[in-house]
């Protein structure tokens, strides 16, 4: 009886010998680049601002009074990116948000809620580093103030 050296292949009974073939390098996830836009960390960021509770709205009141201007323009949509800035690297990114807080309601706890809700979500959703969010708080919403975005009928005629 002769035996047969032992070989580095796949044997099947019907078939000939096949050599295993090992395809690419490592993890498939070290194969490639992923960028992440400055937008797409600003949407995540402007949703998540929204989320917490005492912030009324986002963005100074120029840009409100704009973007309430465009919400009604047929196809305008609501921007979720108003009030929010961001600078995004290769591994870490930085915010700048400018919101409306609700009379009343603490600004240094909406501050702190704010900034946690959005590193939270930035970091969760992008694997991005978040190394600074800072907050702007461009005015206060008082009880008794129309509403900018909800205005129904546009001041000129």
């Amino acid at each position: 009886m002769t035996e047969t050296p032992q070989r580095n292949r796949a044997e099947s009974p019907d078939k000939e010998a096949t050599p295993l073939i090992k395809r690419g390098g490592g993890d498939p996830a070290t194969r490639g680049r992923t960028t992440i836009a400055d937008g797409v960390v600003e949407k995540i960021a402007g949703m998540a601002a929204r989320d917490v509770v005492g912030v009324h709205a986002m963005g100074s009141g120029l840009s409100r009074t704009f973007g309430a201007v465009r919400d009604r323009v047929p196809g305008g949509g609501k921007s979720v990116t108003r009030g929010v800035k961001a600078e995004v690297g290769e591994s870490q990114t930085a915010l700048d948000l400018e919101i409306v807080v609700d009379y009343g309601v603490s600004i240094i706890d909406v501050a702190r809620d704010v900034r946690e809700n959005v590193i939270a979500a930035v970091e969760r959703m992008t694997g991005l580093e978040v190394v600074e969010v800072n907050i702007a708080v461009s005015d206060v919403k008082l009880p008794d103030e129309p509403d900018e975005e909800d205005q129904s009928e546009p001041r000129l005629h």
